[in-house]
């Protein structure tokens, strides 16, 4: 059977493109947010994009600094070479976030007009346009949070800014699929698609709550494992009223919730995994993979925790989050829908 629309080679590579690229900025934005670099441009235009480029504007740049919460309240003794040194990491966080930007633009217009997408899909790609505006818009609305009038980001705002872009990149990978075997998928639901969106929902929490660990620096208390401190729940995790308060505002709280989400999302997985391996069903290697990339990031928790948060693992820790969430994407598109080959 000869297929109407024949999906494009190179709209599929720019897609997966685009994920490679999400996955580097999710790089650069751990390490501006672990080198504590990111309140170090002060302020935000969307119009040029040179860097200071010499004395005269480096001093100029120095000087707007000199005038935020950050610097009078914790980096009175930074020098012009210390504020360079941060200056940079967040300068190149918002000029590849300007790339990503232009790299799905101009090639979508010209996909666009050569009509290599179908009408069907074309809402998709408009969604992943709106999320990376939307996605652009939190990154200036969460740096405004601290410099105003203390020198930190809210944490709900990374968050928010953080899950963002790992729902972009994960729906940049569904529609991928759905382009990619366009007219060859039938959908055909299995009864793991019900897994599969359960571990979607628990591992999309655990992103948030670890996006307020690192938003209220809370992978700095509570250095053991698999006890707090030598206790099951440490004394801490309760101390603040209301008590609700602790699990989303307290460093012991949040850090709690982390790590305990993060074992039952091992023992889910584990009992999902032991099911398929008795069945033969087409998503048996979907969750294989699944189950193989979460076992490897409770490690690198575990590790990062124990270790104090390293630079090194605890950015590696944050881009293997979005690695298994588009594993738990790609679990849910096998479940949903059955690929059939035409000649």
């Amino acid at each position: 059977m000869k297929l109407e629309f024949v999906p494009s080679k190179a709209v599929i590579y720019w897609l997966y493109l685009g994920i490679v690229l999400v996955l580097g900025m999710v790089v650069i934005g751990g390490m501006t947010r672990l080198t504590h670099s990111g309140l170090s441009m002060v302020h935000w235009t969307f119009t040029g994009s040179l860097p200071p480029t010499n004395d005269v504007a480096w001093q100029a740049e120095f000087e707007k600094y000199q005038q935020s919460p950050e610097f009078k309240e914790l980096h009175t003794h930074f020098k012009l070479a210390e504020f360079k040194s941060i200056y940079w990491w967040e300068y190149i966080h918002r000029m590849f976030g300007r790339m990503i930007g232009l790299v799905f633009i101009f090639p979508f217009i010209f996909f666009l007009l050569k009509k290599k997408i179908p009408k069907s899909l074309l809402p998709h790609f408009f969604t992943i346009l709106a999320l990376g505006a939307f996605q652009a818009f939190l990154g200036w609305y969460m740096v405004k949070s601290g410099l105003v009038d203390v020198p930190r980001v809210s944490h709900y705002r990374l968050a928010a800014h953080l899950s963002t872009a790992f729902i972009a990149c994960s729906y940049i990978l569904w529609v991928a699929l759905r382009y990619r075997y366009f007219g060859e998928e039938t959908r055909s639901v299995l009864s793991d698609r019900k897994n599969a969106i359960a571990i979607g929902l628990m591992v999309f929490t655990q992103i948030v709550w670890g996006a307020f660990v690192a938003g209220l620096k809370a992978g700095w208390v509570h250095n053991t494992w698999p006890l707090m401190d030598g206790n099951i729940i440490s004394p801490a995790v309760t101390a603040m009223e209301p008590f609700l308060s602790n699990f989303i505002e307290g460093k012991s709280g949040v850090q709690f919730v982390h790590r305990t989400l993060g074992l039952i999302i091992v023992g889910f997985v584990s009992f999902v995994l032991y099911k398929a391996m008795k069945t033969e069903q087409r998503t048996k290697k979907s969750i294989v993979i699944v189950a193989s990339a979460i076992f490897i990031q409770f490690t690198l928790g575990v590790l990062t925790l124990l270790l104090e948060v390293p630079i090194s693992l605890g950015v590696i820790h944050q881009v293997m989050a979005l690695i298994v969430l588009l594993t738990v994407v790609n679990f849910y598109y096998q479940s949903t829908y059955r690929i059939e080959k035409h000649s």
